[in-house]
């Protein structure tokens, strides 16, 4: 039904990815692995995207990325359709596995940010920041699926939540570098941000 309203399955599916991964960039063969669609067709729909407004580009490394433009008139309608609800982390529509995030399953996560390599922003010097209490086997698989994911190694921390509220508290240097970097917000159970 909603493909029939955007006029698109690939559309759809490109909404889903930006609006699902706000402060995101990707690159045009990224896309096509992440939503499983002919590259001409990424193609097509991202220049569409592109002369409407809704997606912004940029050049880094000799390669063309794409992102959701927080900007855009229509940014929070299209984010209560499309977007991740940040207490359940699964896409608003749709059903595309892909587009999931288990983080909801590696223990009670209070908060997860994405920096680092999904933002292309290296000032904190970290990919994740988790705070709450995992299990290390669900933490170790979803850390393991994420690196495949990305053919990258990933940095991550993790830290309990009264260790994070200490060291916000006290304006620790780490903590300040990753909140104050271009972030994702998966988790934030209670506004810790704020």
């Amino acid at each position: 039904m909603v493909e029939q309203l955007f006029g698109s399955k690939t559309r759809v599916k490109l909404l889903q990815l930006f609006y699902g991964n706000v402060n995101r960039s990707f690159y045009v063969r990224e896309i096509t692995r992440k939503i499983d669609e002919q590259i001409n067709s990424v193609r097509r729909e991202l220049a569409n995207l592109l002369s409407i407004g809704i997606i912004t580009s940029n050049t880094s490394n000799n390669k063309l990325y794409y992102e959701v433009d927080q900007k855009y008139q229509y940014y929070s309608p299209l984010s209560l359709i499309f977007g991740i609800n940040k207490n359940d982390p699964k896409p608003a529509i749709g059903k595309n596995k892909k587009l999931d995030n288990p983080i909801h399953s590696i223990g009670n996560i209070e908060l997860a940010i994405y920096t680092g390599i999904f933002t292309r922003d290296e000032t904190s010097g970290v990919d994740i920041l988790i705070v709450g209490n995992t299990n290390p086997t669900q933490l170790a698989k979803f850390i393991s699926d994420l690196e495949t994911q990305e053919a990258k190694e990933i940095r991550y921390v993790i830290m309990s939540l009264d260790e994070f509220n200490y060291r916000k508290q006290v304006n620790d240097r780490f903590v300040n570098l990753v909140i104050g970097s271009k972030k994702q917000v998966i988790v934030d159970k209670n506004n810790l941000l704020n």
